[in-house]
């Protein structure tokens, strides 16, 4: 059997005041049409990243309204995900030959991970290109019940053909697929269904809800961060796609007209990304040993807390993506009523709306600019942060997209 994620409990009704009224009452309804109906989410990690986190909030709001929801992971070895974290890259852009060596890694794992699938469920949601395989072994068994998602978090604009070809006519096999943007559906794309759902944050996660100042000088203090000086703070995976090295040149510029500007650029280390380790240690020397400059993850025990923290403590969040599915972490900082400098790319301009809520850019120089822009204007940035949060209010929170999804099972399932 595949593994099981234990999930916590949660209420939709604690969200009521929150989201606007019409979003619970169409969760509601659809939780009546649908329920007792049994649903998989099938991911290839627990922890790190944004999908894991989507989960964790979806899947007991699911259970709240009525449906049999459950949560399971992929193993994998770590040729596996080494191999999987290439194809990720690829499909976001990265050149890649896609080796028989490759291929054979990625096809026996799925092989081995569709040996493990077992029960019935009327629909699984599986989540971006690491268990896509599974499904062409279960319908070669016979073995293949329900109805099956292909669930895609990634930028896939400027896919490399030779992977995407590869994939392609895997996912295919499925009966419906789900994007975060129409432009990420490949010309030629042939499924039944394709449904257009940009994800969303749990305003009540303990990375998003409020807390006091008190916890948040606490959690600044451990890690030797003076909550008395300037901040500005990414929160991503170190990844190519992130940016890392230009985050740190565009700190620098500004940095030059706010000598006491100090950067926090905090990661989960996930299982399913060898890759990161090695960004790391990259960003790690970029950074030269500047003590303003705070390298933080999971592994030195920072937790949604204390990125709730950072986020809270920070005059400005950057997420200076050059390749991004969504990016979470914008609507993170929008929520917390905090200015929004992103790159012009993916998912982020729907949530930043440039020179209202936050800034696009499109390379270092205007980073470190704009950067040195909010910091001078603490005004003018506060009123950016609370237009940012009222845009999340309405357009990205947990409920919203459980409402999407919910209407995507009741089509597949009931008609």
């Amino acid at each position: 059997m595949l593994t099981s994620v234990p999930i916590g409990t949660k209420s939709l009704q604690e969200y009521e005041g929150i989201v606007d009224e019409e979003i619970i009452q169409k969760v509601r309804e659809l939780g009546r049409d649908l329920k007792g109906a049994r649903i998989l989410n099938i991911s290839s990690t627990a922890f790190g990243g944004g999908v894991a986190e989507l989960l964790y909030t979806l899947i007991p709001l699911m259970k709240d309204v009525g449906l049999d929801a459950d949560w399971q992971v992929i193993p994998g070895s770590e040729d596996f995900f080494t191999v999987t974290k290439l194809f990720h890259n690829a499909l976001q852009g990265m050149e890649l030959i896609a080796t028989p060596e490759m291929i054979d890694t990625y096809l026996k794992q799925n092989l081995n991970n569709a040996e493990l699938f077992g029960g019935e469920y009327d629909v699984i949601m599986v989540h971006d290109p690491q268990p896509a395989a599974m499904l062409s072994y279960l319908e070669k068994q016979g073995k293949k019940t329900g109805k099956w998602i292909w669930r895609c978090h990634i930028d896939l604009t400027a896919a490399q053909q030779s992977v995407w070809g590869f994939l392609e006519p895997y996912i295919e096999q499925y009966d419906a697929a789900v994007f975060t943007m129409e432009q990420y559906v490949k010309d030629g794309f042939k499924m039944d269904k394709i449904a257009i759902v940009p994800p969303t944050i749990d305003p009540l996660s303990s990375k998003n809800m409020d807390i006091n100042k008190e916890t948040i000088e606490s959690i600044l203090h451990r890690y030797h961060i003076d909550p008395n000086r300037p901040i500005a703070t990414q929160v991503s995976r170190f990844d190519p796609w992130k940016d890392p090295l230009g985050v740190i040149d565009a700190y620098r510029i500004a940095k030059k007209e706010f000598p006491e500007l100090q950067l926090l650029m905090i990661a989960s280390m996930a299982s399913d990304d060898p890759e990161g380790f090695h960004y790391y240690e990259k960003t790690s020397r970029h950074a030269a040993g500047d003590p303003d400059i705070f390298l933080l993850s999971n592994l030195e025990g920072v937790g949604n807390l204390e990125v709730n923290a950072f986020q809270r403590a920070s005059q400005v969040i950057i997420q200076k993506s050059t390749r991004e599915g969504f990016g979470l972490v914008v609507s993170e900082g929008l929520w917390k009523e905090r200015p929004v400098i992103g790159g012009d790319v993916g998912g982020i301009p729907l949530q930043i709306i440039n020179d209202e809520n936050g800034y696009l850019v499109s390379n270092t120089e205007d980073c470190g600019n704009k950067l040195a822009l909010l910091l001078r204007d603490p005004k003018r940035s506060a009123e950016m942060g609370k237009l940012g949060r009222e845009h999340v209010r309405k357009n990205f929170l947990s409920p919203r997209q459980l409402a999407d999804y919910m209407e995507l099972f009741k089509f597949l399932h009931i008609g």
